[in-house]
This record gives structure tokens, C-alpha cells and sequence, in this order.
């Protein structure tokens, strides 16, 4: 009897700390879910990635790099359903990001263009890392928004220099190609004034020196 009513006690006892520790899960997961919810508003309010429009000369210039345009096309896709899905969006950002090593256009195939690329990919991986922890880091990923605005903005200014500094080579060589073609034209009729016939024996200079008659010179 004794032993039965220690089993039962025992039973008891496990099922009422069973449901205490449900009721212990179930309270966590509700703040987990509160949390996750303010964490996403906060996020959802900052992310706003709107790059600034392209000079028309390097649109055209860098039609044919893929890896520039999806990037683009997946940084100004926001994500609106929950914090999984912004979690996911940075997961996709970094990739595409790190692709942009790949197919740079030669004409920005340069050293000041491809650091600004490396900081550019730093960043978004920093976002990637962040919002993906356990514990997500809401501020450091808030932070790092328009941190990502201005690396991508100073990415575009240093190919519209490059573009800019190209333009002004090819007007300074039309301009040296405009001058030497009027130092020939200037050039030109001096040389083929040299090539006319010298004057004759009867022109002398100041005029023409007359012929005598000849029946006065015999005189």
C-alpha cells in the first residue's frame, strides 16, 4: 500500500512538473514571438534601400555585367512577411554581392572600383551575420543600412569619375587633332607659294624695267 501510494506520488509529481515546464515553454516562445515581431517592425521601418540614379554613359557601359544587376534587383526587393524573410534577403544579398567580383566591364576594371566592391560585399555580409544570430543584433543591423547606401553610393560616384575623366581625354585629343589640322591648313599655302616659277629676267622688284627699241640701241 505504501509502495502504491509512493508511485503515485511520484506520478503526481512528474506531471505536474510536466505541465509547469509546457507552461514555461509555451510563456518563452510568446516573448520569443513578441520580440521577434518588435525586432521585425523596427527592421522593416529602416530597410529602405533606394540607390541613386546612374549617369546614362555608365547604364550603357554596364548593361552586359549580370552580376551588377542582380544585385541591384535583389537590394531594392523588400521583404514584408516576417523577420525569416528579411533573414532570408541578406542570406541572397551577400551572395549576389560577393558576385560582383566576377565580369567587372574593363573600363572599371580598376583598383579604386574593385576596393570599393570588397567594402560594399563587407557590409553586406556584416548584415548577413547580424540578423541571422540567435539573438539577432536589431541595432547593429539598422546601423548598417545606410552604411550600405553610402558604400554603394560612393561605388557609383567612382565609376561616374571614371566615365567624367574619359570624356575629358577624348575632348582634349579632338582638340589637339583640331589644332594640328589648322597648323597644316596655315602650313599648306606657304609651301606652295615656294613652288611658283621665279619672275623673269625683265621684272626686277618695284616694277617692270622697260625694252629699248632696237633701232635706238643701235643709235
Amino acid at each position: 500500500m505504501k509502495i502504491s501510494s509512493y508511485i503515485l506520488l511520484v506520478l503526481f509529481c512528474f506531471l505536474v512538473s510536466c505541465k509547469d515546464d509546457e507552461a514555461a515553454r509555451l510563456q518563452a516562445n510568446a516573448k520569443d514571438a513578441k520580440k521577434n515581431e518588435q525586432i521585425f517592425a523596427s527592421i522593416d521601418k529602416a530597410w529602405n534601400f533606394n540607390p541613386q540614379p546612374m549617369n546614362p554613359t555608365v547604364v550603357t557601359m554596364i548593361q552586359n555585367w549580370s552580376e551588377w544587376r542582380l544585385f541591384m534587383t535583389e537590394l531594392q526587393q523588400k521583404p514584408k512577411s516576417s523577420i525569416g524573410a528579411f533573414q532570408q534577403k541578406a542570406r541572397t544579398l551577400s551572395q549576389k554581392a560577393m558576385n560582383l567580383n566576377n565580369n567587372i566591364p574593363a573600363a572599371f576594371d580598376k583598383p579604386e572600383i574593385k576596393s570599393r566592391i570588397m567594402t560594399l560585399i563587407t557590409k553586406v555580409r556584416s548584415l548577413d551575420l547580424f540578423i541571422n544570430l540567435n539573438q539577432i543584433q536589431e541595432q547593429k543591423v539598422i546601423k548598417l543600412i545606410p552604411e550600405i547606401h553610402e558604400e554603394l553610393a560612393s561605388l557609383q560616384s567612382q565609376m561616374d569619375e571614371i566615365v567624367r575623366k574619359s570624356q575629358i581625354r577624348l575632348e582634349e585629343g579632338e582638340a589637339e587633332m583640331l589644332r594640328s589640322l589648322a597648323k597644316d591648313s596655315l602650313q599648306k599655302p606657304q609651301s606652295e607659294l615656294g613652288n611658283l616659277p621665279k619672275p623673269s629676267n625683265s621684272t626686277q622688284q618695284g616694277g617692270i624695267v622697260p625694252t629699248l627699241n632696237p633701232k635706238q640701241k643701235s643709235q
